[in-house]
């Protein structure tokens, strides 16, 4: 395997973008990252290339937040020096914005697993369709199309059939 400097040059933006899809969280996907990293030099003997390193750093990444979430690790409240000092938008217009967001959340959330995760990784990560590719060991086209339908789906309310 490469030289870790290297790896970790090369695949940490990914593993933090896929973290942060999975988080929604960008502080816990920072530390998740930086753990994901200190396992992989912990178990490089046991990376046999049948993938891509990309692939099994995300997948020990995914395993580290399913670890997370089974320890119950929440985020400390937000204190009010965290919040911008700018005035946002009236209380009306952020009620309608939330709903908004909330309503989208929960098409997203119904979707196929593969659907829900690919929008993840693309809408809240950041992930170009070829890292999304490379991460779910698929290509670049397949997480094009699976994008696309998944965006169609959520347009029509949820309402489609294909996967």
């Amino acid at each position: 395997m490469e030289d870790m400097e290297q790896v970790y040059q090369q695949h940490a933006r990914t593993v933090y973008k896929f973290l942060l899809a999975k988080t929604r969280d960008e502080r816990l996907a920072e530390e998740l990252t930086q753990e994901t990293f200190y396992q992989a030099v912990r178990s490089v003997d046991r990376f046999d290339g049948s993938c891509k390193v990309s692939v099994w750093l995300c997948q020990i990444a995914k395993h580290l937040w399913y670890q997370s979430l089974r320890k119950g690790r929440r985020e400390a409240p937000v204190s009010p020096e965290d919040l911008p000092e700018s005035p946002g938008p009236s209380a009306e217009e952020s009620v309608l914005e939330r709903e908004g967001r909330m309503d989208l959340l929960k098409l997203v959330h119904n979707l196929p697993e593969t659907q829900k995760e690919v929008v993840y990784l693309r809408a809240f990560g950041g992930l170009s369709f070829r890292e999304i590719g490379d991460v779910c060991g698929k290509t670049e086209t397949w997480a094009r199309v699976t994008f696309y339908r998944s965006k169609e789906k959520l347009r029509n309310g949820g309402a489609s059939d294909e996967e």
